[in-house]
């Protein structure tokens, strides 16, 4: 991985974007004394403590100079709306194409050559809205029960595994069936293995990439990305077996840009793979993991998933197909109450905006905010999730903390006034995750469907810490591996 000496080279290249001279109306700058970078090994080294200290010095609204750019942070979530909704004079979607594009190899969906592209693409989410969401959420079921299944043959007696490697193992294997299909060769488990050993591989230069860190720099990441959009490529993707529509769409549209190349249309769906899995995988150890050290925690939502199955007449064991529809889903409102409160403790997305134009940006109470075309503006919801006037005691860990008088709990309040945004795992606004629902969905049957079949409890009593390497991506990592024991659930239970 990159020493600081190769950022500081890899970086130099970028001209600021602002001139740090303020004109009436800008916010106060953080600027630094490093050429370039700013304050950026300061803000990666902990961007949350690094935020709090800046708005205890200057307030709500500040801007910091980080790696060449001046990003201006709104710290008050009752300002978060008026940003949001300026849709038009603050774009999400140009940076998000531009890094993306960098990150996974092909061509900007900006490209004059597509035209269109970007607005087809996007048009595709609607199969992980409504019916098709339906659909593709009963595939993911079913996949994640055979593979559970295949860990039922083989836990004879307890059986020990590290949770993240399971979380992964698992969630990775039932979201590439689902999305792609199966390999049926004899060793079609073998091969996705394969791709997700190189998956992960790619993954842990993600944050070099986002930040601009050329790939050349990254050891053998340009090697392992080149790898992966390999076993996308037509030829490959058609022996696969049973795809989703979502995917097929986005194939249908790649055809009739005859001048995308094949490798660019295989960069792209593995840029899919990677949004569905990325952030998915980590989400789900936090959830397992916290459940896993709360033992009241734990026995709630086993009676909620126990209950349901009961009531539905519903048999639990590796030779029974568990069906769960929409609704029933939704309304496990305690297993969807400790998965909400773990991402509030795990993620930590910078939603980003950019300025179209010279503009104010108009805020609540008479604020006013002068912003330069080509300025950032951010969003940063962990210092929501963690504030205590929003939630109390807020590093300790409530799995009943989104349950009110036994139903969904949606109103959080800070001085008094209640909160339009209280939980922003997924962005917000045209930033937020068009597959959020589909991962939500996911989630909730795999902790469903372990704690329906098996008996699990930590092998290990040590406390596993956010890895912060990833602050402002999504998702936090841990930053370590712990030992997790499963056996069979007596079916007497």
């Amino acid at each position: 991985m990159p020493t600081c000496s190769v950022v500081r080279r890899s970086l130099k290249h970028l001209a600021p974007q602002s001139c740090s001279l303020r004109k009436t109306g800008e916010p106060p700058l953080i600027n630094g004394w490093i050429p370039y970078l700013g304050k950026a090994l300061l803000f990666r080294k902990d961007a949350f403590k690094f935020l709090l200290d800046q708005q205890k010095k200057l307030g709500d609204i500040f801007t910091v100079h980080i790696a060449g750019r001046y990003i201006t942070f709104i710290m008050d979530p009752f300002q978060y709306v008026y940003v949001i909704r300026n849709s038009k004079q603050l774009e999400f979607h140009e940076f998000a194409d531009k890094m993306a594009s960098k990150t996974f190899d092909y061509p900007a969906l900006s490209n004059v050559k597509f035209p269109d592209l970007k607005e087809n693409l996007h048009r595709i989410y609607q199969y992980l809205q409504g019916k098709p969401l339906e659909i593709i959420s009963d595939h993911m079921m079913k996949n994640l029960q055979d593979i559970f299944e295949w860990k039922c043959s083989q836990a004879t007696d307890w059986e020990t595994e590290k949770m993240y490697k399971f979380c992964c193992s698992v969630m990775f294997e039932a979201s590439f069936v689902t999305l792609y299909g199966r390999v049926p060769a004899a060793d079609g488990r073998k091969v996705i293995s394969e791709i997700r050993d190189k998956f992960i591989k790619f993954d842990a230069s993600f944050p070099y990439l986002a930040a601009n860190i050329p790939i050349e720099l990254l050891g053998t990441t340009k090697k392992v990305r080149k790898e992966l959009i390999h076993h996308f490529l037509l030829q490959n993707m058609t022996k696969w077996l049973g795809g989703s529509k979502v995917v097929q769409a986005r194939q249908d549209i790649f055809e009739k840009y005859e001048l995308l190349g094949d490798y660019d249309k295989a960069a792209h769906h593995f840029a899919f793979l990677w949004a569905s899995v990325g952030n998915t995988i980590p989400a789900t150890f936090w959830a397992m993991y916290y459940l896993l050290r709360h033992p009241e925690a734990l026995a709630a939502v086993r009676d909620e998933i126990d209950h349901l199955l009961q009531s539905t007449g519903q048999k639990r064991g590796p030779t029974y197909n568990i069906h769960l529809t929409r609704e029933q889903l939704d309304n496990l409102v305690y297993l969807e109450s400790a998965l909400n409160e773990s991402l509030r403790m795990c993620s930590s997305s910078m939603n980003i905006r950019i300025s179209q134009e010279d503009f104010v940006l108009k805020l609540e109470g008479d604020q006013e905010v002068s912003l330069r075309k080509g300025d950032w503006i951010a969003l940063y919801p962990q210092i929501l999730h963690m504030d205590p006037e929003v939630y109390e005691d807020p590093k300790e860990y409530k799995f009943d903390r989104y349950i009110e008088n036994g139903k969904k709990k949606t109103t959080f309040y800070k001085a008094g006034r209640k909160l339009k945004y209280f939980l922003m795992p997924f962005g917000s606004g045209i930033s937020m995750c068009p597959g959020r629902f589909l991962a939500m969905n996911e989630m909730k049957m795999f902790l469903f469907l372990l704690l329906a079949h098996f008996d699990v409890e930590l092998g290990e009593n040590k406390a596993v810490r956010l890895d912060n390497s990833r602050m402002g991506l999504g998702i936090l990592l841990p930053d370590t591996d712990i030992a997790f024991r499963y056996k069979l659930r007596s079916l007497r239970n």
